[in-house]
């Protein structure tokens, strides 16, 4: 499986300098990351949100070293508030947010994380809209669900992800269902062993229905991130069994994959949120995106052998 090698290589510094510099990468990370600056996304989320649809904005960047980068990874989104504020859309664009961006490894990362992103939160909250704690590899999560609950005391919207792949995530599934969050479901992108997950796509998918029947039967607001169209056809099933409305669920997709299929759930009535990332540091979010779907990793094959 070419995942997990490629996986493998969104941690290598030497493959990160090697893709880097190759001078068909840029054209092909456009397709998912469309700029690095928020004055360039500013017309995306124009865009977007005038064709009907929802957007949650990732500034990307995980290689925090230094409490003074964490801080600036703070800014940087503090800097994205203020840019959606004139705009007046509310949580038709929320953001999310990795807290190993926000010094979550580091030296007492737990709290420096949690003091960096509270006031993410406020500044999200009194624009109207909200914050969601992207999930990361195994070991960072119970620090992530301990922030998520923390910051809910005070602003209860605060969303958080959770992976289909670990074991754990259905208990997960169970406890958050029951205390009305909101909730993103991903099959899950990061290399975890056997031991805490499963590693075939089959165990995978079944995981993903039996999560997400979890949380449409609960008290919360799932969000259901694939662009499978079999899990997107169950998640419509099983919001219909539930009795929910079309604004009490929402479908996620990454921007620059099937925006075809964006248009036609919101066209339908359903919500319909593109997760769209921007930033220089693209390189884990960009390998990310190639592990988790070989099509993807075929279409940056191809750009490499017609424009290189």
């Amino acid at each position: 499986m070419l995942g997990p090698v490629i996986l493998a290589a969104s941690r290598s510094d030497r493959m990160r300098r090697l893709i880097s510099a190759a001078p068909v990468t840029r054209q092909v990370v456009d397709r998912f990351i469309p700029g690095e600056t928020v004055d360039d996304v500013v017309p995306i989320v124009e865009e977007l949100t005038a064709r009907g649809l929802e957007l949650t904005m990732d500034v990307v960047g995980e290689d925090i070293t230094n409490p003074e980068q964490a801080a600036a990874a703070r800014d940087a989104y503090l800097a994205l508030v203020d840019r959606l504020r004139p705009l007046g859309l509310g949580d038709g664009v929320e953001m999310s947010v990795k807290l190993s961006m926000f010094g979550q490894a580091l030296p007492g990362g737990h709290e420096l994380a949690l003091a960096n992103v509270r006031p993410v939160v406020e500044a999200a909250a009194a624009i109207g809209t909200t914050v969601t704690l992207d999930a990361e590899d195994h070991t960072t999560l119970d620090s992530m669900f301990a922030i998520h609950e923390e910051l809910r005391k005070d602003f209860p919207q605060t969303g958080c992800v959770i992976q289909a792949y670990l074991f754990r995530t259905e208990a997960d599934a169970r406890r958050l269902a029951a205390s009305g969050s909101r909730v993103r479901l991903v099959k899950g992108a990061y290399k975890e062993p056997a031991e805490v997950a499963y590693q075939q796509k089959h165990e995978i998918d079944k995981a993903y229905v039996r999560i997400l029947r979890t949380l449409m039967e609960g008290d919360g607001y799932p969000m259901i991130g694939s662009h499978d169209p079999r899990l997107i056809s169950i998640g419509q099933e099983l919001a219909r069994r539930a009795g929910r409305k079309p604004d009490e669920y929402e479908f996620q997709m990454l921007y620059g994959i099937r925006g075809d299929e964006h248009l036609r759930l919101a066209a339908e009535g359903h919500r319909m949120r593109v997760y769209t990332a921007y930033g220089t540091d693209w390189y884990g979010y960009f390998m990310r995106r190639l592990a988790e779907k070989p099509a993807n990793l075929r279409f940056f094959g191809r750009s490499m052998l017609t424009r290189g």
